[in-house]
């Protein structure tokens, strides 16, 4: 992981780890305050961490307690193309709120595969599993292919609130009309 950090027209990078992530801050501040300033360096940097945890806390949903992975799931079914062929997602609005868990359950009925692909939503989500058959993968996805008939069960965890664009990445199919829209709202009015 890579992370560069310029509030104050210096830079730095961190690689991984703590210690590294500590050194630099360390560097950081060093720069600022100058070399005689020893104690004020470690004010600076609870200061700067601070200030960096405070906004995360505030922005936490409150609702959100527990262990994520063994709520119950909201199931949520979409249909990738119509038993007639159709080029559409049924239904092609979907809403979600930020640290629900949800089964999002796919079926094609078609004769043709398709993809359901939203590659930003599947970044700002965390992905517990998908399901299909005898299979279940863990880890990052971005876009699941359906072929004729199959079914496959996308758990998930909602994190970063937006409007997220759906479709179907087969030549021809999203100019057709399969594409949608996937909203991660957080819930609050």
């Amino acid at each position: 992981m890579r992370f560069i950090f310029s509030p104050l027209s210096f830079e730095f990078a961190i690689w991984n780890g703590a210690k590294p992530v500590l050194h630099a801050l360390r560097q950081a501040i060093g720069c600022i305050l100058g070399p005689n300033q020893r104690d004020l360096k470690w004010i600076g940097l609870l200061l700067f961490m601070g200030l960096s945890i405070m906004p995360a806390a505030i922005a936490a949903p409150t609702s959100v307690t527990g262990d994520l992975s063994k709520q119950a799931a909201i199931e949520v079914q979409v249909s990738l193309g119509t038993a007639t062929d159709e080029l559409k997602f049924v239904p092609d609005n979907l809403e979600f709120v930020t640290g629900k868990r949800y089964k999002l359950v796919l079926n094609n009925p078609s004769s043709q595969k398709h993809y359901f692909t939203a590659k930003d939503f599947a970044d700002g989500i965390w992905s517990q599993k998908v399901e299909a058959g005898k299979v279940e993968v863990k880890g990052a996805i971005h876009e699941l292919e359906l072929k004729p008939t199959a079914t496959a069960e996308w758990v998930f965890v909602p994190i970063k609130p937006g409007s997220y664009p759906l479709r179907c990445t087969i030549p021809g199919h999203a100019e057709a009309g399969m594409t949608g829209v996937i909203n991660i709202s957080t819930g609050r009015k």
